[in-house]
């Protein structure tokens, strides 16, 4: 493929929404209304199709935030407290509050748009759990995306959607944030985009880290292996502080096929018990004190559970399960009536298979190829590779104003969720330090911000010209893997092999080694120390001089190309981060050995900025307000 017969196309917007996800589906539908009232455009781009993009794509069994608010079930300062103990207390109160007063009308969006929920016998929806509502999930996004593209359509030449461009870099003036550049994945296409303001909503990030499934199951992963990191490389690239880069999250999940556990452990009441039958949460309690206030409050944090699975393990306890035998036969044998009784075995026999084949058909096949009857037969559970995911339990992203009714001091600077860059937002996965917005909440993020986006737009009529020179430059750097394989292919026989240039599998591969063995993955069970870490960043800084030499035969490869590349930042800002805070805070997702325990001077934001004029890291310490 010839890197020169790519024709330039520029497109010219005033919201440029960058994503396909929930959050970027959440962005569409807002800014859409908001920008017919202002006369202003709304063009969305995104890499994949949006109605299999982001990880809601796979189908859902249930929305994890829901509160309740109008019947008084729980109140918005419930949910902020909840957040903050699972975050061990590193968490913005005034983002978690906007997005959950506001999830609600969200989600009764959903069904309006024809979303089944469950209900009971007198209409009220069904909880999994104090905040989850059950669903019947598997076409959940095709009915959100198809709400997003109506919202674009009804502004008629105003409203955009281009689908199958990978965005690959922001496009800056002096300080503003101005547009994206990027190619499309199915034709010999380069695109500018120009726009007034950018939203980044393109996800979190996978395959940073060496994951669980080698071999024959590359490519299994939780979270969607198409979420590479871009929205942290676009933020980092435009000079935007970020902040929580060091808070990944390491799911326990049923082995090897991914499984969500969430349903067993809060629908059915099931417990996770060592090879020996022990309960470990109950066994190693009194562990949970070494790290109060939030090891001794309720519910234990996601990481702490975590935490005690792995020292299970580290005494030879596994493997562990999931007593999914044990759960259904209890909540059965609480029926006295036999009749009654075969009747709801029947019933949660399928709520448990429907469970998995709304989202995660994986887990469902594994058992019917194991013979295992769920019923019958406990499960494996493990801890998987982690991943950057701050919708869920995870928190890394960009550090994003809040709203000015709620916003202490210095967190509010204008419009809410812009970013430290003047022009660039961000929401969803993008955005940090507000964990649990799960679905629901990160659709809510993204009209929140796609709001706040179109007023900055009319505040801002202001156009900026990107010059010939400017756009011929970042084509070049985006398009030179093509080149590079180009000139190089045939200087071997093998294309895969070659001293001129690395192949983007490869990177992959020898990038996800030094995340595993030096920034605590899963085969050193989740360790590291400063003296690992300072290692994997010198390793880290040879290979941004291979990526230089990275080499694309076809368009498919430029974007894995991209992907590493993002994926390396990722890791580089992951890595400073968990450098600087010198204290172990989430032992469960990562456990310094030369910081073992938590330190109360640490009970603040680690942020980072990369300099685009001096190409150097700054890190800071912000205080929790």
């Amino acid at each position: 493929m010839n890197a020169d017969n790519f024709k330039t196309l520029v497109v010219e917007t005033d919201l440029l929404i960058l994503g396909g996800g929930m959050a970027a589906c959440g962005a569409a539908y807002e800014a859409s209304y908001w920008a017919k009232k202002n006369k202003q455009r709304v063009t969305l781009v995104d890499k994949a199709a949006m109605e299999r993009s982001g990880a809601v794509a796979m189908g859902l069994s249930a929305i994890n935030l829901y509160l309740g608010l109008s019947k008084g079930n729980n109140t918005v300062d419930d949910y902020v407290s909840y957040v903050k103990n699972d975050l061990m207390g590193i968490a913005r109160k005034d983002l978690v509050a906007n997005i959950a007063r506001h999830v609600d009308s969200s989600v009764h969006l959903f069904e309006k748009w024809g979303l089944p929920i469950w209900k009971d016998e007198e209409g009220n929806y069904v909880n999994e759990g104090r905040w989850q509502i059950m669903i019947h999930g598997e076409s959940y996004k095709n009915i959100v995306s198809e709400a997003a593209k109506s919202a674009l359509k009804e502004l008629g030449e105003d409203g955009a959607y281009y689908e199958r461009v990978f965005i690959t870099e922001p496009v800056m003036y002096e300080d503003r944030c101005v547009g994206a550049v990027g190619f499309s994945v199915r034709e010999n296409v380069f695109y500018v985009f120009k726009a007034k303001a950018v939203l980044d909503v393109m996800g979190g990030a996978v395959h940073v880290f060496r994951p669980r499934s080698v071999g024959e199951g590359l490519g299994r992963s939780w979270y969607p292996p198409f979420n590479s990191g871009a929205s942290t490389y676009f933020t980092l690239k435009a000079g935007a502080e970020m902040t929580c880069q060091e808070v990944r999250f390491v799911p326990v999940r049923f082995k090897d096929s991914y499984g969500p556990v969430g349903a067993w452990f809060l629908l059915f009441k099931s417990r996770a018990t060592n090879a020996k039958g022990e309960d470990y949460m109950e066994k190693r309690s009194s562990e949970l004190e070494n790290w109060a206030p939030y090891g001794t409050s309720k519910p234990t944090p996601a990481n702490l559970r975590n935490y005690l699975m792995l020292l299970e393990l580290e005494e030879g306890n596994g493997p562990i399960y999931m007593r999914t035998d044990e759960a259904i036969q209890k909540l059965v044998a609480e029926i006295p009536d036999e009749k009654e009784s075969r009747r709801k075995m029947k019933e949660l026999e399928s709520e448990a298979w429907e469970d998995f084949l709304d989202m995660t058909v994986s887990q469902a096949l594994n058992w019917a190829s194991h013979n295992i009857m769920p019923e019958e037969t406990p499960s494996e559970i493990s801890a998987c590779e982690p991943y950057f995911i701050s919708s869920h339990s995870g928190a890394s992203g960009a550090w994003v104003s809040g709203p000015k009714d709620l916003a202490p001091g210095e967190h509010h600077w204008g419009y809410d969720n812009m970013t430290s860059v003047k022009g660039l937002f961000a929401a969803g996965d993008a955005a940090g330090a507000s964990s649990h917005k799960f679905s629901s909440g990160s659709f809510t993020e993204g009209r929140i911000a796609g709001k706040a986006a179109i007023a900055f737009c009319v505040d801002h009529p202001e156009a900026f010209e990107i010059s010939e020179e400017q756009t011929a430059a970042m084509k070049e750097r985006v398009l030179q893997p093509l080149k590079t394989f180009q000139e190089h292919h045939a200087y071997t026989n093998d294309e895969d092999v070659n001293p001129n240039y690395i192949k983007p599998r490869m990177f992959m591969f020898r990038l996800q080694k030094i995340m595993d063995e030096y920034a605590g993955g899963a085969s050193v069970g989740f360790k590291t120390s400063g003296a690992l870490l300072t290692r994997g960043l010198e390793y880290l800084q040879f290979m941004k001089e291979d990526a230089e030499k990275l080499a694309a035969a076809d368009l498919n490869e430029l974007m894995r190309c991209w992907e590493n590349v993002h994926r390396m930042w990722q890791a580089e800002s992951h890595i400073r981060t968990m450098l600087f805070r010198e204290e172990t805070r989430w032992p469960g997702y990562y456990f310094r050995t030369d910081y073992p325990r938590m330190k109360e001077d640490w009970e603040a934001f680690a942020n980072c900025r990369w300099d685009p004029e001096s190409g150097k890291w700054e890190m800071i310490k912000r205080e929790i307000l």
